[in-house]
């Protein structure tokens, strides 16, 4: 696998929505930090990230984050914990988890043949075993 001209990271691709201030985007940049690793494998001008609060401070709060990757779905994670510092890390990691699930499904593991070449065409089932 080759690397990615300009990876992802947090830092590039991060931008606060309702309910956060440009102010607060730098720890919550810190705190999303360890999905720079998973982000690098796409490109920062084709990937975004959008985190926003509802309610904040409330009990009942709603963190939402929001990622976009070209040529992929979009992936939604939301937490209704009610610490801020809780609800973030949990978007994070179900972040990562989903982004995970998503290359997995797109790329067979443990199978360089598969991943490098197109699968074969399907062959004719032997006689015996046709209906």
């Amino acid at each position: 696998m080759s690397a990615v001209a300009n990876p992802a990271t947090v830092e590039d691709c991060l931008r606060v929505g309702a309910g956060f201030t440009q102010g607060d985007r730098n720890w919550i940049a810190e705190q999303f930090a360890t999905l720079d690793a998973r982000l690098a494998a796409f490109h920062a001008d084709t990937t975004e990230l959008e985190v926003s609060v509802k309610d904040r401070a409330a009990r009942g709060q709603k963190v939402t984050l929001e990622c976009w990757i070209a040529g992929r779905q979009k992936v939604v994670t939301t937490s209704l914990e009610d610490d801020l510092h809780a609800a973030l890390n949990d978007v994070r990691d179900d972040l990562r988890r989903k982004l995970n699930d998503a290359k997995t499904k797109q790329e067979p593991r443990h199978n360089r043949h598969l991943r490098d070449n197109s699968l074969p065409e399907e062959t004719e089932l032997p006689e015996a075993l046709q209906d």
